[in-house]
């Protein structure tokens, strides 16, 4: 099978080929594997690679190549570094719990991928590893802190690859690499057994694809509390995969043409927005203003307390576990900074922190009373080129690195907080040829909705058309 037949298929699509003994499973690791060895050079994205991973054969996606971020999962016999020198080299032990769903899905591990130290960048340009580079345009970012995902997603190395999402995580790199990046709602994936709702329920755990029904069958292989997990969510009404593949009745949707944080806004990304309006009304969508924005420096000054605090337990974690000292030789410059932030931050004001989100929360609630999801742009700007968030730099403080993050990554990080489901799609292509994503966001509970409209706006844009550009 060439790369350029290989790529041209979703997930669910290689599944297909499997089922019908078009193809064997060997052979499509085999495609993976040559991929990663010719593209990977020039991206930087793929880490590690492996080789007789077990998965389900009977599963929708049995036997298709997948690659995981090297934070938070863990597959047994594979690496998780963190993007971090402090951290061993040492393949991990056992699955978690994500892992072995990923498994029971069918899908077949073939390598891991980069991500930022801690996760705590916008974009993947590591010390200890060096810049993923976006696929679309070398030298650009590929976002963070998925971008090794996102970037071998984009390329046609995997048609899907895991992805967390902290404060935007998923949806950063979707938007930089023309993905499908969908964050659940909280709780509704599992990440133990070894943490129980990360950054205090800030992060969560799913995937990038290059189409919303892989997005949506992963999702109903994956959903769903793990054993001891402290909450529980309801089960959806359908299926994730039923409700892709329906378009919905005649929504109202929300449309903010600028920043919930008040920051400014790229024209490619307002005209994003406005593509993305055009098309609303035209599928029958009712369209209504929203100015919804908070106060930028309340918000950034309790998220990077939150931040922080587990900053600093990282690095404790670290030193603790190897006996290294916690300095520039093994740790990035913002990493040690934000981790002193945290050691010195008390538990007043971590509760103070909490209480902040809580209300956010029930403001967003309200607000998303009056119309059905909530569009904006994904980012403040296209991908930038390497260099602008530099985790590297000794010289910014804690909560300037929180506020230049929030600069960039300015309508992600608010559904984080929330709980809310949120979806970047890629439904905008800049001058230069660079993707953009637009972000449509929903109620608790709401990924059904999201993925119906998302099936939509694919079927109406066939974005499929755009990515295949990369290799055709």
């Amino acid at each position: 099978m060439k790369f350029s037949e290989y790529a041209d298929f979703d997930g669910l699509g290689l599944a297909q080929l499997l089922a019908d003994k078009q193809v064997s499973a060997a052979e499509l690791a085999m495609c993976a594997h040559e991929a990663i060895a010719e593209k990977n050079p020039a991206l930087n994205a793929v880490l590690s690679t492996l080789d007789g991973q077990p998965y389900a054969a009977d599963g929708p996606f049995g036997g298709v190549p997948f690659l995981i971020k090297e934070l938070i999962v863990q597959a047994e016999g594979a690496l998780s570094r963190a993007g971090c020198r402090a951290t061993p080299a040492v393949p991990a032990a056992a699955d978690t719990n994500l892992m072995q769903r990923f498994r029971q899905a069918g899908l077949h591990l073939v390598g891991t991928t980069q991500t930022p130290e801690m996760g705590y960048n916008a974009t993947t340009e590591t010390v200890a590893f060096g810049p993923v580079h976006n696929p679309w345009k070398r030298g650009h970012s590929a976002g963070g802190s998925s971008g090794g995902s996102g970037a071998a997603v984009a390329a046609g190395i995997v048609p899907i690859a895991h992805a967390n999402d902290g404060g935007g995580s998923i949806r950063v790199p979707a938007s930089c690499n023309g993905l499908v990046g969908l964050k659940p709602t909280r709780d509704r994936t599992p990440s133990g057994p070894g943490v129980s709702d990360p950054l205090f329920a800030h992060a969560i755990e799913f995937a990038v694809s290059r189409s919303v029904r892989d997005s949506a069958a992963l999702l109903d292989c994956v959903a769903g509390a793990d054993l001891g997990a402290a909450h529980i969510i309801a089960a959806p009404e359908t299926s994730f995969a039923m409700a892709a593949a329906t378009p919905p009745s005649a929504l109202t949707i929300g449309v903010l043409r600028g920043s919930m944080l008040g920051t400014p806004v790229h024209s490619e990304n307002a005209a994003a927005v406005e593509n993305t309006v055009k098309r609303l009304q035209n599928l029958g969508h009712t369209l209504v203003e929203c100015d919804y924005c908070l106060d930028f420096e309340e918000f950034a000054r309790h998220i990077n307390t939150i931040w922080c605090a587990f900053a600093a337990q990282f690095v404790e974690q670290m030193t603790n576990l190897t006996g290294c000292a916690a300095d520039t030789d093994h740790f990035e410059a913002v990493t040690l900074t934000c981790a002193e932030f945290g050691r010195n931050t008390n538990a007043v004001e971590i509760l103070a922190a909490l209480d902040y989100v809580n209300r956010i929360t029930r403001v967003a609630a309200a607000e998303f009373a009056a119309y059905d999801c909530l569009l904006s742009s994904t980012l403040a700007t296209p991908p930038p080129e390497h260099g602008v968030l530099n985790q590297n730099d000794p010289d910014i403080s804690a909560l300037d690195w929180t506020r230049k993050t929030f600069t960039y990554a300015t309508n992600t990080p608010l559904f984080n907080s929330t709980g809310q489901p949120a979806i970047s799609l890629p439904l905008h292509w800049s001058a230069d040829n660079l993707p953009v994503g637009v972000q449509f966001a929903g109620k608790m509970g709401g990924e059904g909705l999201l993925l119906s409209l998302a099936g939509q706006l694919e079927q109406d844009y066939n974005w499929q058309a755009k990515q295949r550009s990369l290799w055709q």
